[in-house]
């Protein structure tokens, strides 16, 4: 998506060569014209897929799920990093955040992801595709079909998008970039 790659070279920021800032439109300041658009991309490359939810991680992944829920008519249900006194019975799964460089225990509740759903994942960031498995195996445990994983941004410099795609996953990446070296982002 050309206009994904163009707010990573105007805004995006280089920290080292793995980490990507980009605060000022999608992770901390989220620029909702942006946002509206990724949803209808997302909703073209899935579209005919039978989705009737969205899945996504708090708390960066709210953004880009709920523009592409509003885009689908569906509703999006995101996994909660911590698991509320409200929560009774709940599907849980261990993921470890490259970012943060810390484990979380993932949790949903099981009304809300049930047999049958056909399940879009959706998320920022791929980096080494642990998010998306803790999502997908979410799903698994509910008996939901993930039918594709939608991404913001791909590092494909990490092996997240290729394991996740040689695992049978539909993975769709609005921009992936190949290279942060030297203060320089390249995007494919």
């Amino acid at each position: 998506m050309q206009l994904m790659k163009d707010y990573i070279q105007k805004y995006g920021v280089a920290i080292g060569d793995n980490i990507l800032k980009v605060d000022s439109f999608l992770n901390h300041q989220i620029d909702p014209y942006l946002m509206m658009e990724v949803g209808k991309e997302f909703k073209q490359r899935f579209e005919g897929k039978g989705i009737n939810k969205i899945l996504t991680i708090e708390a960066s992944g709210i953004a880009v799920g709920i523009t592409t829920a509003f885009a689908f008519q569906v509703p999006m249900v995101f996994a909660k990093k911590n698991k509320p006194s409200t929560m009774s019975d709940s599907y849980n799964a261990t993921v470890f955040s490259f970012t943060k460089n810390k484990e979380y225990n993932i949790t949903v509740a099981k009304e809300f992801i049930q047999k049958g759903d056909k399940i879009l994942i959706i998320d920022d960031f791929l980096a080494l595709g642990n998010a998306i498995l803790g999502l997908k195996s979410l799903c698994e445990q509910a008996g939901a079909e993930v039918v594709g994983v939608g991404i913001a941004i791909e590092k494909g410099f990490q092996a997240g998008g290729k394991m996740l795609r040689e695992s049978g996953l539909h993975v769709e990446s609005l921009a992936i970039v190949d290279s942060l070296q030297n203060g320089k982002i390249i995007t494919r």
